[in-house]
């Protein structure tokens, strides 16, 4: 099995280089007539939230919609496509940072109950708590 880095689907999605967004249509078609699917490894789904959001500025709902497309299509596999499913539907509720909602999401089916950070914004997610000495102060921490 092949697996994709971040680029090929970001040309695919963004298509902002013509010719590499043609060369990723080719081999997605290639590969789908040889029945031999693609793998999309889960960093790659997050460095691919990551980047549409910073570098491109796309919309959280288009971000999403986009993800739950590639799902889709027959081509390619992901590596625990249930992580992946479970983060569209998180996703969808308008609620926390994206990428945190794909780590939650990964944590939780690995059998995690929780998930420490220094991320103020992020322990307002139900799997995370924040990570703070006991006892201390806000001037202490």
């Amino acid at each position: 099995m092949i697996a994709l880095d971040t680029n090929v689907l970001v040309r695919f999605l963004v298509k902002d280089d013509e010719q590499q967004a043609e060369l990723v249509r080719v081999l997605f078609m290639e590969a789908e007539q040889r029945k031999e699917p693609l793998l999309v490894p889960l960093l790659v789904v997050l460095e691919l939230i990551w980047v549409l959001e910073s570098v491109y500025e796309i919309s959280r709902s288009k971000i999403v919609g986009a993800i739950e497309d590639l799902i889709h299509m027959t081509v390619l596999q992901f590596e625990r496509v249930s992580v992946v499913q479970r983060f569209v539907r998180s996703a969808r509720d308008g609620r926390g940072d994206l990428a945190d909602l794909f780590i939650a999401g990964s944590a939780m089916e690995s059998g995690c109950q929780s998930i420490l950070t220094f991320d103020k914004k992020a322990s307002r997610l139900p799997m995370f708590q924040l990570l703070k000495r006991e006892g201390a102060t806000k001037q202490d921490g």
